[in-house]
């Protein structure tokens, strides 16, 4: 079990755009470590989501994986184990909703963010293959969250209102409940 650590905004890794994962190193040890690494890292820090940027690793990689029931985000629909090697995305609707996003590399911190609701991504998965989901919801933007990380992107980018950035304890006391 290795936990790695997750670098913070401000770390220049995060604003820079991530290399392709080469599709020949997919089935090797150093591929597997990496994978076991951010999951142990995930799992360790609390989060659903992990992208190989944020552990200083500078390819195409994240994971997500939520478990079903409550957590900090709420009452959240399971996703399990996933790994998404190179992934595109492809909005299917333009329709957007937003949710109050939180980040590993920007603790403290949650602000509300628009995404769309409905999306495909192409990837190729932990063993090579060449797969192809649909998302919808709070998974959708989990997977959007997650991916922005692979071009240099953090949530707090898509902020529309910066009235809607807050520290966890005030989005706690003041938002929370305010919630649908």
């Amino acid at each position: 079990m290795t936990i790695r650590t997750i670098i913070r905004m401000g770390h220049p890794s995060l604003r820079t755009s991530a290399s392709q994962f080469p599709e020949k190193d997919i089935n090797t040890p150093r591929f597997r470590t990496l994978i076991q690494d951010m999951r142990d890292t995930l799992h360790a820090a609390g989060g659903i989501g992990l992208a190989a940027p944020q552990i200083n690793e500078m390819v195409q990689v994240a994971i997500i994986e939520i478990d079903e029931g409550p957590s900090r985000y709420g009452d959240l629909g399971a996703v399990e184990f996933s790994v998404f090697v190179n992934p595109r995305v492809t909005v299917l609707k333009s329709e957007t909703k937003g949710y109050w996003e939180g980040c590993l590399s920007v603790p403290g911190l949650r602000g509300f963010v628009n995404r769309p609701q409905a999306i495909q991504v192409d990837y190729l998965d932990a063993e090579g293959c060449a797969q192809q989901r649909r998302f919808s919801g709070f998974a959708a933007t989990v997977v959007q969250h997650e991916f922005d990380h692979l071009i240099g992107k953090l949530y707090i980018d898509h902020i529309e209102d910066p009235a809607l950035l807050s520290f966890e304890a005030e989005f706690e006391q003041f938002h929370l409940s305010a919630q649908d």
